[in-house]
C-alpha cells in the first residue's frame, strides 16, 4: 500500500500543477472577461496595419500617440498597441508585376513579334467548335499588362455557311465605361473579310495601355443572330502574355460587366506596341530579381531589427502587398486571442491620428464595452468597384454589405475570437474593410455609429481619428493637440 502511495501521488500532484497552469477565462456580469493570468490585459488591444516598407510612419506613431500612451499613468496598462507587418516581401520586382497591388508575376511566355505583326485572338477554322447562340449578347472581359493596339474587329459566322443573316454589332468598351472605344457593324450585306473562320472588320487604332481594362460585346437583335465558340476547346492567343483574358467556361459568374452573358462570339486582332521596349524589359528581368531579392534581405534584416528593439510588432505570415491585407488582418486577429487578453479590440492604419483620450472616454462614459459590439462610422450601400485598386473580382453583388471606415473602428472580444476561430474559411475581398464588412454580415453585430472616425483627410477638434496622413503631418497634428489641446490649429500658429 505505501508503494502505490508513493507512485500515485506524484502523479496527483502533476495532475492538480497543469490544471493550475491551464489558462481560465470567466465572464464577469457586464459581459466583460476577467483578465487570464497567463496573458497580458487591455481594455483596448489596437492593431495597426502596417506595410513593410513604412518605417518612417511606425516610428511617427511611436513619438506621437502611442508614445503618450506609454508615459501615461493610467493608459500604459490599459491599452496595447501592436504594428501588423505582413512577413514576406514580394519577390516580384514592381515593374515585373502585373499590377501594384498584388504580387503576380508578369508572365511573358514567348518574345514580343515584330511591331507591325498582327495576332488573332482566336481562329475558327473548324465548323465544328461553333454553336448556335440562344442569348441576345455575349461579353469576353479582358486586361492589358503590355500596351497593344486593337486593330480589327471579328464576329462568328455561321457554323453551317460563311454567312451573316444577322445583323450583329461589336463594341470595345472600358470597363465602367458607356462609351465604345471603337466599334464594328456587320450583316448579311457587309460581312467584312473572312479570315481563319472569323468575319473581320477594321477599326482606328487607338493604344491601350498596360492596366487598360475592357470588355469586347456581341449584340444582335434576332433571336440566335450570334454564334458562340465551344468554350472547352477554345484556344485563345493573348500574344505571349500582353493580353489577361478572363474566363469563357460554362456557368462562370460574370462578376465584372452585366453587358453580356460571358463567352466569346468572334475575336479581334491586335500588335504588340513597343515590342522593342517588352524585349528589353523580359532581358533585364534577371538582374532586377537578383537586385530586388538583395534589397528584400536588407529589409528582412531591418524589420527583424525594428522588433526586436520596440516590441510592438506582430510579423504575420503573409506577403506584405494591399490585396493581402484582408488575410494580413485576419492572421492578427489569430494572433491577439492568443497572446492578449482583452475587452475591445481597435484596428486602424499607421497613416492615421488617434485621440486616444477621446477614445477612451467615449469607451468609459456611454459604456462600450459590450459583446457583440462594433463601433465605428459606416458606410452604407457603398457600389462594388469594377477597376483600379478597389476592383472586386470576388463580390458578385452590385453594394457591399455596410463596412466601417479603415482610419479606426472597434470590435468586442467576442467578436474577435469568432473571426480568428473561422480565419480558415473566411474568404479575402479586395480590402480589409469591405472584407470585415461582409464576414460581419454573417454574425449581425450591434453597430455603433460615431462620425467621430472620420473616412477622409479632414482634421476636426473631436474626431477620434484621421486617416492618410503622412509622417511630419502626424507629428503635427500631434505637436498642435499638446499645445493647445487642438490638433486643427492652434489661435496663436494663424
Amino acid at each position: 500500500m505505501r508503494r502505490l502511495l508513493l507512485c500515485v501521488l506524484p502523479c496527483a500532484a502533476a495532475v492538480l500543477l497543469h490544471l493550475w497552469l491551464v489558462p481560465r477565462r470567466s465572464s464577469a456580469p457586464d459581459g466583460d472577461t476577467q483578465p487570464d493570468a497567463s496573458l497580458p490585459f487591455f481594455d483596448v488591444l489596437v492593431g495597426v496595419l502596417s506595410a513593410r516598407h513604412h518605417g518612417e510612419l511606425r516610428q511617427a506613431i511611436r513619438d506621437t500617440w502611442l508614445g503618450y500612451v506609454h508615459a501615461h499613468p493610467h493608459f500604459h496598462t490599459r491599452v496595447g498597441v501592436r504594428f501588423i507587418v505582413g512577413q514576406h516581401g514580394c519577390p516580384v520586382p514592381e515593374e515585373d508585376r502585373e499590377d501594384p497591388y498584388s504580387c503576380s508575376l508578369l508572365n511573358f511566355t514567348q518574345p514580343a513579334p515584330g511591331q507591325d505583326s498582327e495576332i488573332e485572338l482566336v481562329t475558327a477554322s473548324d465548323p465544328a467548335l461553333l454553336l448556335p447562340s440562344d442569348v441576345g449578347a455575349v461579353a469576353l472581359d479582358f486586361k492589358v499588362l503590355h500596351p497593344v493596339v486593337i486593330t480589327r474587329l471579328g464576329v462568328f459566322p455561321r457554323t453551317a455557311k460563311p454567312r451573316l443573316p444577322s445583323n450583329v454589332t461589336v463594341r470595345l468598351l472600358q470597363l465602367d465605361q458607356e462609351e465604345a472605344v471603337v466599334t464594328a457593324r456587320f450583316s448579311a450585306v457587309s460581312t467584312g473579310t473572312l479570315v481563319n473562320g472569323v468575319w473581320y472588320k477594321p477599326v482606328e487604332q487607338f493604344i491601350l495601355p498596360k492596366g487598360f481594362e475592357g470588355t469586347l460585346v456581341w449584340e444582335s437583335p434576332d433571336p440566335g443572330g450570334l454564334t458562340l465558340v465551344n468554350a472547352s476547346t477554345a484556344e485563345l492567343n493573348n500574344g505571349g502574355g500582353v493580353l489577361k483574358i478572363s474566363s469563357i467556361a460554362e456557368g462562370i459568374l460574370p462578376h465584372r460587366s452585366a453587358l453580356g452573358f460571358p463567352g466569346l462570339a468572334g475575336g479581334f486582332t491586335f500588335t504588340i506596341y513597343d515590342g522593342e521596349g517588352l524585349a528589353e524589359l523580359l532581358r533585364g528581368r534577371r538582374s532586377r530579381m537578383a537586385s530586388h531579392a538583395s534589397r528584400l534581405r536588407l529589409e528582412d534584416e531591418a524589420l527583424q531589427e525594428e522588433s526586436e528593439r520596440h516590441g510592438d510588432m506582430v510579423l504575420v505570415d503573409v506577403v506584405d502587398t494591399y490585396r493581402n491585407v484582408p488575410s494580413k488582418l485576419l492572421q492578427f486577429y489569430k494572433w491577439s486571442v492568443g497572446n492578449a487578453d482583452f475587452n475591445l479590440l481597435l484596428k486602424t492604419d499607421d497613416d492615421c491620428y488617434i485621440d486616444v483620450d477621446s477614445v477612451l472616454m467615449k469607451i468609459d462614459h456611454k459604456g462600450l464595452k459590450r459583446s457583440n459590439f462594433w463601433w465605428g462610422n459606416f458606410r452604407q450601400s457603398w457600389a462594388v468597384d469594377c477597376i483600379g485598386k478597389w476592383q472586386e473580382l470576388e463580390y458578385a453583388s452590385p453594394a457591399y454589405p455596410a463596412f466601417a471606415c479603415g482610419s479606426g473602428y472597434v470590435i468586442s472580444q467576442d467578436l474577435v475570437q469568432w473571426l480568428a476561430s473561422n480565419a480558415g474559411k473566411l474568404k479575402a475581398y479586395q480590402g480589409e474593410d469591405v472584407s470585415m464588412g461582409i464576414w460581419m454580415a454573417a454574425v449581425g453585430p450591434q453597430k455603433y455609429q460615431d462620425p467621430g472616425w472620420l473616412c477622409e483627410k479632414e482634421c476636426y477638434l473631436d474626431m477620434l481619428s484621421s486617416p492618410q496622413h503622412s509622417a511630419e503631418e502626424l507629428h503635427l497634428l500631434w505637436d498642435r493637440r499638446r499645445s493647445c489641446g487642438d490638433p486643427c490649429g492652434c489661435p496663436w500658429s494663424h
